[in-house]
């Protein structure tokens, strides 16, 4: 129990450092790009996608947080059929991605390969969400 207190410790430093310091406030928010991928309709071309893919988001330091497992719809009437979720340091980060030109030709061959929702989302945080340990 005394190890666990400690570890609480540490982290409430880190959340005060990040509340008190004004100009790393953006850093302490996550943002996520979620994506519903409601058809493909030329499979060749999509996996050349989800194979490049990876390396854009790594260029980036980001990974899958989920990518295409099962859904189960607990409520309401979206079915989606794909989903993936990446998470970004910051909504900044998640753009510079979007629009890096090493993601272009990538993102083109997705969206002629496949119908997708696509949304970008600010996350709370960090701080905030930390600050309840």
């Amino acid at each position: 129990m005394h190890s666990i207190h400690l570890q609480h410790k540490r982290l409430r430093r880190r959340v005060i450092r990040c509340v008190a310091d004004g100009t790393k406030g953006d850093a302490c928010l996550a943002a996520f790009v979620i994506v519903d991928v409601t058809e493909v309709n030329d499979e060749p071309t999509y996996a050349k996608y989800r194979k490049g893919a990876p390396s854009t988001l790594a260029a980036h330091g980001r990974t899958y947080l989920v990518r295409g497992r099962k859904v189960e719809t607990l409520e309401g009437n979206w079915r989606p059929s794909r989903v993936v979720v990446v998470r970004f340091h910051s909504v900044e980060a998640a753009r510079k991605w979007w629009q890096d030109p090493s993601y272009s030709e990538l993102k083109g061959m997705r969206q002629r390969s496949t119908t997708t929702n696509m949304i970008l989302v600010e996350g709370l945080p960090k701080c905030t969400a930390m600050a309840s340990l």
